[in-house]
């Protein structure tokens, strides 16, 4: 039986669940009202309720602080409470020593690539290990598909260079794949993550079925894009769910534990079953079976070292926001970083 009280029918459509319904009944059911926030202005919330969208003001005082995608208790005029996070989509922030929240209580996250720039792997990967850290499954998306008489993206190779992650090729404008990637994520909360100019505005717009997300130009020279999204922006689906659109990121900052970059490299963690020890760092150890297979051509040597590069880049945010954290990663982890620059430098 469902749990979904009839007063809340309108959120439903905005990701309100029975799981949520339950919570609200055991804990909040004499706090106020949920609302969802669907932009955030620094000092302002635009947020939605069962009664309709107004904005409220933020107050410093909520920890942690709202963002877009976040469940509130709101009383009046008042923010009092930022419900229990599902997910939290983060990076690192500007300054390189804290998170900064993307989106909260998201269930997938859409890795945009334009078809007319290079897709680059190292920043899918980058993509990807925050998907995992945030709780979200990862779905790569390649926009601007292209016609038959251009040159086409290698899909299929795309799909076996990131396995575990299933792989949506689309055109907005010739409504190509639309309906599959809506099938997809239909009811659930997704949010976009790609480059200015990657298409996730025009992507938003083919999927919303409406001209909601703001999208520019796009230079013809190097197909790089302004930032026609300045905020991220939470739009309801037809049929149900949600689409975050997002600013363009140029530098995905990765805050995230080795956990989450182990969940994106899932073959070498398989292979590392069979390394002779079993606190084996990958640099050069007897009997190291990831060492083995990248000899052997088995492991892809670019894979490997993007899987190192982020490790040691885990390792730093850790140690920038927590030395004492960052000394298991220094343990772990030390070593095959070192090889991996030394190999470089060879």
């Amino acid at each position: 039986m469902s749990n979904l009280d009839p007063s809340f029918s309108a959120l439903v459509p905005l990701g309100w669940t029975d799981l949520r319904a339950t919570t609200w009944t055991v804990d909040h059911t004499a706090d106020g009202e949920p609302a969802r926030v669907v932009r955030h202005d620094g000092s302002t919330l635009s947020i939605v309720t069962a009664n309709g969208s107004r904005v409220v003001r933020n107050t410093p005082h909520l920890d942690p602080q709202p963002t877009v995608g976040d469940w509130l208790v709101i009383d009046g005029e008042h923010v009092t409470r930022v419900l229990e996070r599902t997910s939290l989509l983060r990076r690192m922030d500007a300054d390189g020593d804290r998170a900064q929240a993307l989106a909260a209580n998201v269930d997938f996250v859409l890795i945009t690539c334009g078809a007319d720039r290079p897709i680059r792997a190292t920043r899918i990967h980058r993509s990807v290990a925050q998907a995992r850290d945030a709780g979200a499954i990862p779905l790569l998306v390649l926009t601007k598909a292209r016609t038959a008489d251009d040159d086409a993206v290698d899909v299929p190779r795309l799909a076996l260079e990131h396995p575990g992650v299933a792989v949506f090729e689309t055109s907005a404008l010739e409504n190509v794949g639309i309906e599959r990637l809506r099938a997809a994520i239909g009811g659930r909360t997704s949010v976009l993550l790609g480059e200015s100019g990657a298409g996730k505005s025009t992507l938003a717009n083919a999927l919303l079925g409406r001209s909601e997300a703001v999208t520019g130009e796009v230079r013809q020279g190097d197909a790089k894009g302004r930032h026609t999204t300045t905020s991220r922006n939470l739009h309801v689906l037809p049929g149900g769910g949600v689409i975050i659109d997002t600013p363009g990121i140029r530098s995905v900052g990765l805050f995230a534990d080795a956990d989450a970059v182990n969940a994106s490299f899932t073959e070498i963690q398989q292979l590392a079953a069979h390394c002779r020890f079993g606190d084996c760092a990958h640099a050069g150890e007897p009997g190291c079976a990831v060492a083995a297979a990248v000899g052997s051509g088995d492991l892809d040597s670019a894979r490997f070292e993007s899987w190192l590069h982020l490790q040691r880049e885990v390792a730093s945010a850790a140690r920038r926001s927590d030395p004492r954290a960052a000394h298991d990663y220094a343990r772990r982890y030390g070593r095959a970083a070192k090889e991996g620059q030394a190999r470089k430098r060879r």
